[in-house]
């Protein structure tokens, strides 16, 4: 099952829930944000104490 995680917006600070689908190495993917139309670079990593993303802008 997907975990659900909420993660700011780095363009407009918007919150966003991402459902990465989890895996044994670190996933990094572009989605654009829903409200501001921007890319974002989503950095996914999975551990037994759970999930951790970072959120950045593509142009950084």
């Amino acid at each position: 099952m997907n975990e659900a995680l909420s993660v700011p917006c780095p363009y407009c600070g918007e919150s966003l829930v991402i459902e990465p689908e989890p895996s044994d190495a670190p996933i990094e993917y572009v989605e654009d944000c829903h409200v501001c139309c921007r890319p974002i670079v989503f950095t996914v990593s999975y551990s037994e104490d759970g999930s951790e993303v970072g959120a950045r802008r593509e142009d950084e």
